[in-house]
C-alpha cells in the first residue's frame, strides 16, 4: 500500500508540474496509457491470492479514478491558463489611434461612389431600385419603347446585335437602362417610383464616350403626374448632387421616341480656367434628357394612358462624374490603372449620406 501512496504522490506532482496539455498528456499516458503505470499494475491483479485480490483491486480502481479525476481538472484549469493567455495577446487598444493599412488603402471606384450617390438621392425621395438583364430582348430595348421598324438606333452602326438564336430572336446588349422601365411597369401595377442604374452598350469610342458606360434612368408612374413634378425632382437631385444651395435649369424641347414631350436640360454654371463651377454664372451645361412617359409606352405595358401619366429621364453616370470629380477622359475610367484610381477614388469608408455629405 506504501507503493501505491508513493505512486499516487509522484503522478498527483507530475500533474501539477504540467504547464499545457501537451505536457499534461504526457503524464495521462504515462499513469494511464496501455504501458502506463498503473495499467501495469492493473495486469498483476489475475496473479494475486483471491484475498490479496480483494484488497489491491479496490485500493488499483481507487488510485485510477483519483488520477483520472485530477488530470481532467487540471486539464480545465490549463484550458483557462491558455484561454486568458490568448486574450491578453490579442487585446486590442481601443484608445488608440487606427493602424494605417488595408481600409486606408483600398479605393472605390468613382462609377461606384458616384452610383452610391445617385441611390442615397433619389432614396431620399421615395425612389426604389430596379434592375434587369444586360443582354435584352427586341421588344424591351426598342419595340416596347416605341422606337418605330426603320429607327436609326437599330442599325448595327450602334447596337451590338448577338447571333439570332435557334428560335430565330436576335437578342442585343441593351443601349440604355430604359428595358427596366418597361419591366417594372408590366411587373408592377402603378403607383411606381424607381431608378434603374447600369452597364448600357452602343458602338461608339472616343474621349467622351466609351462602347460600355452606365446610366442611371428614372421612372414614376402614378395618377395625376405632370410637368412640375418633374421639374421639382430634377432640381432637388442636381441641388443635391452637386451639393450646391440653388441651381438655375433651362428645359429645352427634343425628342425621344419614349416621352412625349421631351426635353434636354441644362444647369447654369462657371467656367474658370479649367474649373467649372455648377450654380452660378451665365454658362450653361446639358446634363441629362427627359419628358413625359409617351401613351404608346403606357399601353404597351398594358396601363391606361387616361388614367395614367408619369415622367422618365435618364442621365450618364459617367458623365455626371465626370462634370463633379473633374475627370477629363472618359476612357481612364476602364483602363484599370491603379494610379488613376488612388488619385480620383474613394476611401472605402466614405459612404456617401445626405445627413454626412455625399461627398466629404
Amino acid at each position: 500500500m506504501s507503493e501505491l501512496k508513493s505512486l499516487e504522490q509522484e503522478i498527483t506532482a507530475a500533474i501539477e508540474a504540467a504547464t499545457d496539455e501537451p505536457a499534461l498528456e504526457e503524464v495521462r499516458v504515462s499513469a494511464l496509457g496501455k504501458k502506463g503505470k498503473i495499467s501495469e499494475l492493473m495486469k498483476t491483479l489475475g496473479k494475486m491470492s483471491p484475498e490479496e485480490r480483494k484488497e489491491m483491486g479496490p485500493a488499483l480502481n481507487g488510485l485510477k479514478g483519483r488520477v483520472g479525476d485530477a488530470i481532467a481538472a487540471r486539464k480545465e484549469i490549463l484550458k483557462d491558463q491558455a484561454l486568458n493567455e490568448r486574450l491578453k495577446s490579442e487585446t486590442v487598444d481601443v484608445t488608440l489611434p487606427t493602424r494605417m493599412g488595408s481600409p486606408f488603402e483600398g479605393r472605390v471606384h468613382p462609377i461606384a461612389q458616384v452610383t452610391d450617390e445617385l441611390t442615397a438621392i433619389f432614396a431620399d425621395m421615395g425612389f426604389a431600385v430596379a434592375e434587369g438583364p444586360d443582354i435584352e430582348e427586341d421588344f424591351y430595348n426598342f419595340t416596347a419603347l416605341n422606337f418605330p421598324p426603320d429607327h436609326p438606333a437599330r442599325l448595327e452602326h450602334d447596337t451590338f446585335f448577338l447571333p439570332v438564336d435557334a428560335e430565330g430572336n436576335q437578342k442585343v446588349l441593351r443601349t440604355h437602362t430604359s428595358p427596366v422601365q418597361i419591366r417594372t411597369m408590366t411587373s408592377q401595377e402603378p403607383p411606381i417610383r424607381v431608378i434603374c442604374p447600369g452597364r448600357t452598350y452602343r458602338c461608339d469610342s472616343d474621349q467622351t464616350h466609351t462602347p460600355m458606360f452606365h446610366q442611371v434612368e428614372g421612372l414614376v408612374i402614378e395618377e395625376g403626374i405632370h410637368m412640375g413634378h418633374l421639374k421639382w425632382t430634377l432640381e432637388e437631385f442636381c441641388k443635391a448632387f452637386f451639393e450646391v444651395d440653388s441651381v438655375k435649369m433651362r428645359f429645352r424641347a427634343s425628342h425621344f421616341p419614349f416621352t412625349e414631350p421631351s426635353m434636354e436640360v441644362d444647369i447654369g454654371c462657371q467656367r474658370v480656367g479649367n474649373e467649372l463651377r455648377i450654380g452660378e454664372g451665365d454658362d450653361w451645361l446639358e446634363i441629362l434628357g427627359c419628358g413625359m412617359v409617351h401613351p404608346n409606352v403606357l399601353r404597351n405595358c398594358d396601363l391606361d394612358p387616361d388614367r395614367y401619366t408619369g415622367f422618365a429621364f435618364g442621365m450618364g453616370i459617367d458623365r455626371i462624374a465626370m462634370l463633379k470629380y473633374g475627370m477629363p477622359d472618359l476612357r481612364a475610367f476602364f483602363n484599370g490603372d491603379k494610379r488613376w484610381l488612388d488619385h480620383y477614388g474613394f476611401r472605402p469608408l466614405d459612404i456617401p449620406s445626405l445627413v454626412g455629405g455625399l461627398s466629404s
